[in-house]
């Protein structure tokens, strides 16, 4: 039977992306991601949640990510989870799971309407639509190609 292993989110960063070179000389970055989900409870109460995730991307996308996403940015990230474990200073054995990136598109948030006076002209705002705050398109970024992914 098949099986899928497939992420999607769009979150913003928590640190900025670390780029290290592995003993082959390929490059990989890690850096955080959190998402955020809203919700109302049945006697109206507004529910808050984040979540927090370990990326990693290798060869030109680490170097993307790496030059262009900084602590905050927002972003929307392709890839599939991949658990890692490693045995601890103390014996004991370790499990990390990570968003291994696919692709990736660096977002802009979406000025609020209250805050258009308040913006910098040095800002662009490129969301189009009014009904949604959160929604946000693509910012313009150097495209990685799937061959140079691994």
């Amino acid at each position: 039977m098949r099986s899928v292993n497939k992420v999607i989110i769009i979150g913003n960063l928590t640190r900025d992306p670390e780029i290290k070179e592995t003993s082959n000389n390929q490059k990989v970055t890690t850096f955080g991601l959190a998402t955020n989900r809203e919700w109302m409870t049945s006697d109206g109460e507004r529910k808050k949640s984040t979540e927090f995730h370990e990326c990693v991307a290798w060869a030109h996308l680490a170097e993307v990510s790496e030059k262009y996403l900084r602590k905050g940015k927002l972003v929307y990230i392709e890839g599939y989870l991949k658990t890692r474990s490693w045995e601890g200073d103390d014996g004991a054995k370790r499990f990390k799971t990570e968003i291994v990136l696919q692709d990736m598109i660096m977002l802009e948030k979406k000025q609020r309407d209250d805050e258009d006076d308040e913006i910098s002209s040095d800002t662009d705002s490129s969301a189009t639509s009014s009904e949604n705050k959160e929604v946000a398109e693509p910012a313009p970024m150097e495209e990685p190609s799937d061959d140079n992914l691994f």
